[in-house]
């Protein structure tokens, strides 16, 4: 069965983006300085502009599309609004961005630092989401989605398009879980190729576990640390077509192992990642998932957008 994004849809988004992402690059750390039995090599696309993984998806979705005089819009926790607002401003179109009560000081900051206009209310990003396709009904602007359209899902399936040229022989990665998009797209371009595909979530978040216990894309609690990125209520349909088939597990692990998570990256690496951005590798911290013998171990870093001073908190 074909599935989309499939892998040439996902090089034409690569194509179509590169003039405005980065490339982002791999740290590998010594399973010594981790407290781990193996090596792992991490992808840090933390340094991405605007500084999460999000700006591949919206510029793919933007520049496959015609921009409307009334621009876009965005519902988001924080992450995917800072990207769409970025997109935007590279493109010379307006932007207006949702985002929940949730949403911390330094990404609204962030959004409103690219210039577009901000709108909070409701207590997570579903009402938020709600409020934006309304609001966009009303406007005729480009809704750009934070995970359920075809052009999000390659976009963000980049990112496994570089991990594979640039880490070749991994046997599994490890990727943080919200709603899906990244996910959905790095196992569209793995699907087939014998890598596996694992999703790590928050136990206060727990979108896909939820989803695929159940068979199907439904609501789930919201909540915790990393609440802010991969609280969305519920799993996109186009990613859980592909995830249903080719994410080979999703583990679920604590705050405190994603908090233990972040100070680490930092103690070992000094890098600065937010709660979503370090649950990819918690899981690894705290047993959530152990890499069986002769693994080649790749853990998704995917967003840096906190205060620095809050990972030691």
């Amino acid at each position: 069965m074909s599935i989309h994004p499939n892998r040439d849809e996902i090089r034409d988004a690569a194509r179509r983006i590169a003039p405005h992402v980065r490339r982002t690059p791999l740290l590998r750390l010594a399973g010594a300085d981790l407290g781990l039995a193996h090596d792992i090599v991490t992808k840090l696309e933390l340094l991405q502009a605007s500084g999460s993984f999000k700006p591949r998806g919206a510029f793919n979705r933007m520049l496959s599309r015609g921009l409307p005089g009334a621009g876009v819009i965005a519902a988001s926790g924080g992450n995917h609004g800072a990207a769409v607002a970025y997109a935007a401003r590279r493109l010379g179109v307006a932007a207006e961005i949702f985002v929940p009560e949730i949403t911390g000081p330094a990404k609204r900051a962030r959004i409103e630092g690219y210039g577009a206009r901000l709108v909070v209310g409701g207590g997570a990003y579903d009402e938020a989401r709600q409020a934006s396709e309304a609001r966009a009904a009303e406007t005729g602007a480009l809704m750009i989605h934070a995970y359920d359209q075809e052009e999000v899902l390659a976009g963000q399936g980049t990112v496994a398009l570089e991990f594979e040229e640039d880490a070749p022989g991994l046997t599994h990665v490890l990727v943080a879980t919200g709603g899906g998009g990244l996910i959905g797209g790095m196992a569209a371009w793995y699907a087939g190729t014998g890598v596996q595909v694992v999703s790590v979530e928050p136990e206060g978040c727990p979108t896909l576990a939820t989803a695929l216990r159940e068979g199907r894309p439904v609501p789930a609690p919201v909540g915790g640390v990393a609440a802010d990125s991969l609280g969305a209520r519920q799993v996109g349909a186009l990613m859980f077509a592909v995830a249903k088939d080719h994410v080979a597990q999703a583990v679920l692990v604590p705050d405190a192992a994603i908090r233990a998570a972040q100070r680490l990256l930092w103690e070992a690496a000094r890098v600065v990642a937010e709660p979503g951005g370090a649950t990819a590798l918690a899981a690894l911290l705290c047993g959530a998932w152990t890499a069986p013998a002769g693994a080649r171990v790749g853990v998704l870093v995917c967003g840096g957008n906190c205060e620095p001073g809050s990972i030691l908190g």
